[in-house]
């Protein structure tokens, strides 16, 4: 089997209309890019790693805080690479300015033979529909629209 990842899709409502809770990857890769750049928090898992778990473990190293609540498990996302995402969508809060992630290293610049550790996640921030769909990774999209229509809300248009 492929690689597999599982995440958690935030939500909540402010003023009657729903917000997602996406990040962005931290590094110098992602440092300018935006839209379509962002994802839910998520991370990949083994074979005999519970999915879910998994989920919540990756949200809080990504985030620095715990999710708990009624967790709502979405269709899995093929990705055209062929990794399969795993996602629970659940009603939390989070204040994006709190966001504490966990760091990763790499060789920066390329081939400069040289060390540097980045955020893995380094800024987080709540979307409504419309804006979610146009940040997120489009390979995470079917996890928003399912919500949506999971939760009666009205459907994002342009």
């Amino acid at each position: 089997m492929g690689k597999q990842s599982a995440g958690i899709l935030l939500f909540r409502k402010r003023n009657e209309v729903p917000e997602f809770l996406l990040v962005h990857p931290g590094g110098p890769y992602w440092a300018k890019k935006d839209r379509g750049a962002w994802s839910i928090p998520k991370g990949e898992f083994t074979e005999g790693e519970v999915p879910i778990e998994v989920a919540k473990r990756e949200f809080q190293e990504e985030t620095g805080t715990a999710v708990q609540g009624n967790f709502i498990k979405l269709t899995p996302q093929k990705l055209k690479s062929r990794k399969m995402i795993h996602a629970w969508a659940v009603e939390g809060d989070f204040e994006p300015q709190s966001l504490k992630s966990n760091d990763f290293e790499m060789e920066w610049p390329p081939k400069s033979g040289r060390k540097q550790r980045f955020p893995e996640v380094d800024r987080a921030g709540w979307f409504p529909p419309l804006e979610a769909l146009q940040k997120i990774n489009a390979g995470q999209i079917g996890f928003i629209e399912e919500l949506v229509e999971i939760m009666g809300w009205a459907a994002p248009r342009p």
